[in-house]
């Protein structure tokens, strides 16, 4: 079997992250690969002005998201000793942002978590069923255990 190179991490700050984050940082260590991450914030629907809100408000507060990610991001990044660098917090679909940015950065393996939900939930789909279904590399799934 081939080893992996290139390992992208997403994270989604859920409370089980380290049980994901250590899956991804064995490979890692077992390969020898890099090891890069990403956290997407999606994207927040602007109000029509005529419904009487004020759309810089919700530019400001997306602005807030994304410098609270890459804040968290760089420091969950510094606990796996991964640099800055190869950290990435991006706004839009988590499925089509977690996919582009492994594509773009010759990533051969995508670690994402997984609730491996049902019924509704699975109907609505979840990132890491996107993922699987968009990436044109391999893609692990963690299973977590719901409480």
């Amino acid at each position: 079997m081939k080893g992996y190179k290139h390992i992208l991490l997403a994270v989604d700050f859920f409370e089980l992250a380290h049980t994901v984050s250590s899956k991804a940082k064995s490979l890692a260590e077992m390969y020898n690969a890099k090891l890069s991450l990403i956290h997407v914030v999606d994207n927040m629907p602007v109000p029509d002005i005529g419904y009487g809100w004020d759309a810089s408000f919700d530019v400001d507060l997306t602005s807030e998201m994304i410098e609270a990610a890459k804040k968290r991001l760089n420091g969950f990044a510094g606990s796996l000793g991964v640099d800055e660098a190869d950290v990435w917090v991006e706004l839009g679909s988590p499925k089509s942002e977690i996919t582009r940015v492994a594509e773009e950065n010759n990533v051969d393996l995508i670690v994402v978590g997984s609730h491996g939900r049902h019924g509704l939930a699975l109907i609505l789909g979840s990132t890491a069923t996107g993922v699987l279904h968009h990436a044109k590399c391999d893609v692990l799934a963690v299973r977590l255990k719901d409480k």
